[in-house]
């Protein structure tokens, strides 16, 4: 139960291999066995949401007539409501929600967030780099008490029994202060959603109706994100890591000829399609039951957004954001169900109009237009395939010279060694390449990782997840949190000579057009290949080198 499946080959044999065979045999071993956590890792993830759902029921027994364990009718009452979405939001920016435990490489501590945010000196990503005061590329005074200022200020709303605008707007004030400061902030708060959803809490006079378009916008954008050739991949990871489709033969199925062809197969490609259409359609129903007065509409809907939620949540997705579905879920009960009189017409205020075209249209239309200039969370493109990722490649030991930052967590292998023998821990992380590799933009590594090194066996592949996890404290498939900024600050910080670091970054494919633009740099030498990959070309080959 605690000790993860062992991957089908000898994994300190595998660490020496060339860049192909590792690529090979791990992404076969993925396909089968997923990531391989122990079910214990999946246990901490069941009484984390149960903690969620106990915090939330806490603070909702500050207002009279909320928190009572054995009913549920409060549940849809508007201050639960907005207790929720201001839980939510502090349950994410202390970094126990998205991009917390073992599923997403974190040991010990499980968590980064407030260990962090708190911290004088740990790396940070200021907004505005180089910036006096402001763009430091460390945490000092002025970012350690913003922080605490907003925390404080999420704690004293939730113990409000009513609160209101004197209380959110502190928070609303704080986290953009705390964002510009370190962008990981305003990230790990998962602001698109949830500060968003405060400022209309405190600005309209109809916040429902502002809050149904906050959640219209989040499932149309991720479906829409989704309308690629990347997304078919995504449907094969999952399933193949999913720990309700444990049979051999079901994971099998996702790929064309197992173990020799892990394109996505025509069943892969049907599931994809259908995901893509009930994402899209949750929130075109559930509008049109809304608009229409239908209640008929409306069940339909929220058996749709059930089933989406569901399915999402039973495959505990990398990055692992389950209490984010849990929260979707209860949001649409209680916007589209408990109040379904109400329609997103009746805003009633032009400034928050505006303010919501920018954050939840314009911004995420950008963002897949542009998305080298947009995160992919703002932009709402969660679990589409397409997003930029690195990968950091050490030589021989050089990763030794991370330990000069100032940071809680250690080098992951020596995270897992407190847990496992060295061969159960290389194996475990031999997957993580495969998790990058079987992602159709992961295939560009073959033809990028000759032109960063020539001696692959002397470095250690290193997911830029894993870093910015290490390094800033949080991760969550923000692959902009892990590219040059973050090399920058690294560099100047640890002293990386010529060849020791060389890191591979690609940016997401922009909307209309065909290709993937990537860079390799060297730490010391900066810029050193640059160039665009074809998709369509992506789409032939496997997840690892064949020539």
């Amino acid at each position: 139960m605690f000790l993860p499946k062992a991957p089908p080959y000898d994994a300190l044999a595998w660490a020496k291999m060339s860049f192909a065979e590792r690529a090979r045999l791990s992404c076969q071993a993925w396909a089968v066995q997923g990531y391989g956590s122990p079910l214990g890792a999946y246990f901490v993830y069941v009484l984390k949401i149960i903690g969620y759902i106990a915090g939330w029921i806490y603070f909702c027994s500050f207002s009279p007539g909320l928190g009572e364990w054995g009913t549920i009718s409060w549940w849809f009452q508007p201050v639960a409501f907005q207790k929720a979405i201001i839980w939510s939001l502090l349950f994410e920016v202390l970094g126990l929600g998205c991009g917390s435990g073992p599923l997403t490489g974190r040991y010990f501590p499980p968590i980064g967030g407030f260990l962090y945010f708190l911290r004088p000196k740990t790396t940070k990503m200021p907004l505005f780099e180089g910036a006096p005061i402001i763009g430091g590329k460390t945490r000092g005074i002025l970012e350690i008490l913003s922080y605490a200022a907003l925390i404080g200020s999420l704690v004293l709303s939730l113990i409000h029994p009513a609160p209101g605008y004197d209380q959110f707007l502190p928070i609303i004030a704080l986290l953009v202060i705390a964002g510009i400061l370190d962008k990981t902030v305003f990230l790990a708060a998962r602001a698109e959603h949830y500060w968003v959803t405060i400022v209309v809490f405190a600005f309209a006079p109809n916040w429902i109706a502002g809050a149904m378009i906050v959640q219209l916008s989040i499932w149309l954008f991720a479906g829409f994100s989704k309308l690629n050739s990347h997304f078919p991949s995504v449907v094969c990871v999952m399933a193949s890591n999913s720990p309700f489709t444990p049979f051999a033969w079901f994971r099998k199925a996702m790929y064309k000829n197992y173990p020799d062809d892990l394109r996505p197969s025509n069943t892969a490609l049907v599931k994809s399609y259908m995901g893509i259409l009930l994402e899209l359609g949750t929130p075109i129903v559930l509008f049109t039951g809304v608009v229409s007065g239908s209640s008929t509409i409306v069940m339909i809907g929220l058996g749709m957004m059930i089933f989406l939620h569901s399915y999402i949540t039973s495959n505990f997705p990398m990055g692992v954001p389950i209490e984010w579905n849990f929260l979707v879920v209860y949001s649409g009960f209680f916007l589209f169900g408990a109040h379904s009189h109400i329609t997103p017409f009746q805003l009633d205020s032009q400034v928050v109009a505006v303010f919501l075209f920018f954050f939840s249209f314009a911004i995420p239309l950008l963002g897949n237009i542009k998305p080298e200039w947009v995160s992919f969370l703002l932009a709402m493109r969660y679990y589409a395939g397409n997003w930029a990722v690195s990968v950091w490649m050490f030589r021989d030991d050089s990763y030794r010279k991370l330990d000069k930052l100032t940071k809680t967590s250690g080098w992951l292998y020596d995270q897992l060694d407190m847990f496992y023998e060295r061969k159960v821990s290389v194996g475990l992380v031999s997957k993580v390449m495969a998790f990058r590799l079987m992602h159709l933009h992961g295939k560009a590594f073959q033809t990028i990782v000759p032109k960063a090194v020539k001696d692959f066996e002397r470095y250690e592949w290193v997911e830029g997840e894993l870093i910015a996890g290490m390094v800033v404290g949080w991760n969550f498939g923000e692959g902009h949190l892990h590219s040059e900024q973050l090399l920058r600050s690294v560099q100047s910080q640890c002293g990386f000579t010529d060849g020791e670091l060389r890191c591979i970054f690609i940016e997401g494919q922009p909307l209309g057009q065909s290709t993937l633009h990537y860079r390799v740099h060297d730490a010391e030498k900066g810029l050193i290949d640059d160039g665009k990959i074809k998709v369509s070309d992506l789409k032939e080959l496997q997840p690892w080198p064949t020539k």
